[in-house]
Parts: structure tokens; sequence; C-alpha cells
């Protein structure tokens, strides 16, 4: 037989009262100090390609897609357009709609012929890249970005690493010698940065490289690339620049290291720098050969006196 429950009530245990805490009687209402959620937005993701990992906000209006500098959304790839493609973003709704490249442009796997609505996760095809629409709020976005710098770039200046800036320079030179488009590069050393380490220690070093990068990042144009390719050396690539718009771009940056002291703890540190300049010639067939050019006149500045400009 099931036993009868009793219907005599129990008193409360006065220690497992003192334990339970108040409950609130009225609902918590939003504060004024309560910050609102920016809201989502519409996004391209690069899950093949050159820009692996980038991600291109799209906003409201019509944002192009191509090879071309001017481009909303620039995409460095020889099987690509100079004005590739189009896309209208208009009350929530996305469309993309190819501008008669070459190539064609595809969504999921498909030519399109005419304009092409486009949902979320639909991925778009231009030449080697393939770009996923995604609907991205600040959260995803920031997480998508900071997966790409830890790929891409150096933790201490900014700056792309080695791999980053060598792969990009690669890909630039390629299209500078298929278009016969001029490309000039800049490789640059600062000057006797071992002592600075020996003298005031591996912190003051990080710091002066730290501050070097942010300067530099300062003299670059919108297309132009910077990386840090060694302990104290950087190459700068400048696409559509021959050496007379190369020349005063490094003299430039020659001259903000020269000129602003590096504030340490122990006082303020001069540091200079010796910089080397290419233009890609008719005979550079390979990146390689290009970069050797550069790469010998940094150190022809060097030998000649440090805090100089040579040209390869």
């Amino acid at each position: 037989m099931t036993p009868k429950s009793s219907s005599k009530k129990q008193a409360p245990d006065p220690e497992m009262t003192q334990r339970l805490p108040e409950m609130p009687t009225e609902v918590r209402t939003k504060s004024e100090s309560d910050e609102e959620q920016a809201p989502a937005e519409w996004a391209l993701v690069a899950y093949a390609g050159a820009a692996l990992g980038r991600v291109f906000p799209i906003p409201a209006g019509l944002v192009i897609l191509g090879r071309a500098p001017d481009a909303g959304i620039a995409l460095l790839d020889g099987e690509v357009s100079r004005y590739h493609a189009r896309i209208r973003v208009e009350e929530g709704h996305v469309q993309v709609e190819d501008l008669g490249s070459t190539n064609g442009t595809r969504v999921n796997g498909d030519l399109i012929l005419g304009p092409a609505d486009l949902r979320v996760g639909d991925r778009l095809s231009l030449g080697g890249h393939v770009l996923k629409l995604v609907f991205l709020d600040p959260l995803e976005r920031t997480f998508h970005e900071t997966l790409l710098d830890l790929s891409t770039k150096d933790p201490l200046t900014g700056l792309a690493n080695r791999g980053s800036v060598l792969a990009e320079f690669q890909n630039r030179f390629g299209l500078s010698l298929r278009y016969g488009r001029p490309l000039s590069v800049v490789v640059c050393d600062l000057d006797n940065f071992k002592q600075v380490n020996d003298t005031h220690g591996h912190g003051a070093g990080d710091f002066v490289l730290r501050v070097f990068g942010e300067r530099l990042m300062g003299a670059l144009r919108e297309a132009d690339l910077a990386g840090r390719i060694g302990g104290e050396e950087f190459l700068m690539v400048l696409p559509e620049t021959d050496l007379s718009g190369a020349r005063p771009f490094a003299e430039r940056l020659r001259k903000a290291i020269n000129s602003m002291p590096f504030p340490l703890p122990s006082g303020d540190l001069k540091i200079t720098c010796s910089l080397g300049i290419a233009e890609r010639s008719p005979g550079d067939l390979e990146a390689g050969q290009l970069l050797a050019r550069a790469d010998a006149a940094m150190y022809q500045a060097k030998t000649g006196g440090r805090d100089r400009i040579c040209l390869g």
C-alpha cells in the first residue's frame, strides 16, 4: 500500500530561513547607465583568397568590389577586374550585380547574368576570392578581427608580420607585372639598434619598435602596406608608385624618425634609420629580385654613414 501523506504542515527550519536570501518584490528596470548594444551590420568575410580572414563591412547604399585601389572593397587578385561587381544594401535587402568583369561573378557557384539577391550564408566568388555574406553583431565582428590580427600582425608594432607582408608583396608584384603598373618597395633598418638593447635594456628596445611602428603607419597612404620582416628591419610596399613617389615617402619617414627623439625614462633617445628603395624594372620577373635590390640599397645606406636613403 502507498503510505498516506501527512496533511499536517511542518514549521519552517529557523536555520534554513536565515540562509535563504530575500527575494526581490519588484522587477528590475533598465537604468539610464545601461549601454545600448550597437546594432548588427552586413559584412563579407573572406573564406578563401589573398584576403583570407578579413571582414569587409557593407554600409547602406552601393559598394564597389574590384582590384582598383579606390574600390570600396579592394581585392588584389589578377583574376579580379578593376571594377568587378557592386553590392547594394537597401532597407535590409542585399543585392549583387556584375559590372562586366572578365571572369564573371558567382553566387554559391552559379554565374550570375544580372542582379542577384543575397541571403545570409551565401558565398560570393570573384576570381580567387570567396566571400561569405554574414550579419554580424559587434562581438562577432571583434572575434573575426581578433583572429585575423593574431595570424597576420606583428604583436609588438601592430604592423603586418613577416609572413603576411611577404605574401601580400608577392601578390602585388604579380599584379604589377601582369598589368605593367609601377610598384616600389622600401626596406628600412633602425641604426645601431643592438646598442639600444645593450645599453637601455630590451624593454627600451621594444618601446622604440612600438613608436617606430606608430610613426610608420602615420606616413602610409591608404593603399600602402608595411610589415616587420626582422628584428629591426621593415618592408614597405608602395603600389602604383615609381621612384619619384617613393623617394619623398622614404624621406618623410627618415625625418619623422630623426627629428623626434624617443622618450625613455632615462631620457630622450635619438634614433635614425637607413632606407633602400627600388622600383620594379622590366628585368624583375620575380618578386625576390625587386626585394633584393631594395635590400642591397639599404645596406649601402648603412655602410655609407647611416641615416640616409639609397636607390637600388
